[in-house]
């Protein structure tokens, strides 16, 4: 009945541990399919950002458990937002991919370095994303397109920052290691602003000529407007202001886009009022504004931030006046302006950190369960090898009772055909079972086998009174049989010998078996093999001679 409850035991166990192998392979097997998504959304998303983006929004960032796989998202999702041209503050978490690829792959490391400047600079910190890129491209063993892209993004953050005079050197160096034509161009016009806003107008203009030259003969009409348009500006930089109009006429003669018009106007009423014409410079900004006025296709607070200035610069000139409500206005338009991108940009970031903080609790509450998982993995391995452990020991004495049921069932069988004492073994044998605890091993295991058993041997001698074996009594027998053999073995060797020893020494010259020595002695059939070796080794015996040969050979001389 017990071992069957173990059974149960352990069958319950197994299919708690199949449960949890089984979980575990699923686990693996979601890892697995996440990691297909994401691979899949960096395949399509230097084309298809929106598609990335949506592969990727179909995965729970906090079931993700592998911080390879992690930081491989990351980095795939924020590739897509700069694709994209979005806005990548809430792209924060880049910074995990960025410290993890740090020390596990290279280029993966410089990619999300990349991303992470562009998620600095989107979040107002210019600067530190200039350094950090400075620092990148620093770095050797740069593959080529990596470069271009770590160059690309620093050209672009640093003529946000008016960082000009640095961009040409970058830009330089970038016309050198791009070796598509299509860039080549874009990359001269880059070079031409930057010229500009470092007060090297000359240099600006000499490309500009250039980019106007070359839009023109392949006929690129957008292109040759945009690049007329911006040497307008270098002309009005270098004062060269007759010949800044003079373009700007040829441009409103051929304007492709009505959009420009106000722009156009303008520039002629700054290059007017620069050369002292005032009332031709007042005259023009009236025109600038009646063309800005009411048109949906102009960003009338942009143009007002340019004309709004010059108006009171004209005012002042005309009058001797300057009206700081006009200046005010501007002021606080753009102030107001500034203040809700601000306000845009620190909500955007609020909710980054709240995503943030989610995906931590989220990665706690797994982390918490993982181990309360291998808490129960662990346990269920200790409970099944405590089982497994038990089951043995039961069922190792399970055999030692058969054993010892085995030993007395022969020895009641032999005094049960044996109805006279014919032999010195089967006398002692006979006195054995009156004297040895046997009855009382019998009863310790109550069994219906061994109550059978216990019957037998009391019908042998019904003058048992059920004590343990009186030892002092077997060894005179041992004595009067075997012609003193106990007391000469006990006065040689009783110095060495101990009495468990002796006792088995005394059965074993008896005639009676291991098994049988094992259940008069209320030993295991183990021990008593260990005893064996035991007395062998103290009384010097060879391993391959019978001890009780030895012995009465020895006793003998």
């Amino acid at each position: 009945m017990v071992t069957n409850k173990l059974l149960y035991r352990c069958q319950i166990l197994l299919i708690l541990v199949a449960f949890i192998v089984a979980s575990i392979i699923v686990s693996c097997s979601h890892s697995r399919q996440q990691a297909q998504t994401i691979f899949d959304a960096e395949r399509v998303a230097d084309e298809y950002p929106d598609s990335a983006l949506a592969l990727l929004n179909d995965i729970d960032v906090s079931e993700i458990n592998e911080d390879s796989l992690k930081a491989f998202y990351y980095l795939v999702k924020a590739s897509a937002h700069k694709v994209n041209e979005s806005s990548m503050v809430p792209d924060s978490f880049i910074r995990f991919s960025f410290e993890y690829y740090k020390s596990h792959n290279y280029n993966r490391f410089l990619r999300s370095g990349n991303l992470y400047a562009l998620h600095l600079f989107w979040s107002s910190n210019g600067k530190k994303s200039l350094m950090l890129l400075d620092s990148l491209i620093s770095l050797p063993d740069i593959c080529d397109s990596i470069m271009i892209e770590l160059l690309q993004t620093r050209i672009g953050v640093g003529g946000a920052e008016f960082d000009c005079k640095n961009n040409i050197s970058y830009i330089r160096y970038l016309q050198k290691l791009d070796k598509d034509s299509a860039n080549q161009i874009e990359y001269l016009y880059q070079l031409c602003e930057n010229y500009q806003f470092a007060n090297n107008g000359d240099s600006a203009l000499i490309i500009i000529n250039d980019l106007i030259d070359y839009a023109y003969a392949n006929h690129l009409g957008n292109d040759q407007f945009k690049y007329t348009y911006e040497k307008i500006g270098i002309l009005e930089e270098l004062g060269r202001y007759d010949e800044s109009n003079q373009v700007t006429d040829y441009v409103l003669e051929n304007a492709p886009h009505n959009s420009a018009l106000p722009y156009l106007y303008f520039w002629k009423a700054l290059n007017y009022f620069n050369m002292g014409s005032y009332d031709s410079s007042s005259r023009e900004l009236a025109i600038a504004d009646s063309c800005a006025q009411g048109r949906t296709d102009v960003d009338y607070n942009y143009y007002e931030s340019f004309a709004g200035p010059l108006k009171e610069f004209l005012e002042y000139r005309q009058n001797g006046k300057i009206r700081l409500s006009q200046l005010a206005t501007l002021n606080n338009s753009q102030r107001d302006l500034l203040n809700r991108l601000e306000y845009t940009r620190l909500d955007t970031e609020q909710n980054a950190l709240r995503q943030e903080n989610k995906v931590l609790m989220l990665k706690a509450q797994n982390e918490r369960k993982t181990a309360i998982l291998i808490i129960c993995l662990l346990g269920a391995i200790i409970i099944g090898l405590v089982a497994l452990w038990n089951i043995q020991k039961r069922k190792r004495k399970t055999i030692e009772a058969e054993e010892r049921a085995e030993a007395l069932q022969k020895m009641v069988d032999e005094l049960s055909a044996s109805k006279t004492l014919s032999s010195e073994h089967e006398s002692l044998r006979r006195a054995m079972l009156q004297q040895l605890g046997i009855i009382k091993m019998v009863a310790e295991t109550p069994t219906e086998q061994n109550r059978d058993m216990l019957r037998k041997i009391s019908s042998v001698e019904n003058g048992s009174d059920g004590s343990l074996v009186n030892w002092e009594n077997v060894y005179d027998m041992i004595d009067n049989l075997y012609s003193g053999f106990h007391s000469r073995l006990h006065n040689r060797h009783g110095n060495v010998l101990n009495e468990k020893e002796e006792q088995i020494i005394a059965l074993m010259v008896a005639g009676f078996s291991t098994k049988e020595i094992s259940v008069i002695t209320g030993q295991s059939a183990a021990t008593i093999y260990v005893r064996k070796s035991s007395v062998r080794k103290k009384l010097g015996v060879p391993e391959k001679e019978d001890i009780v040969a030895f012995l009465r050979q020895e006793t003998d001389d």
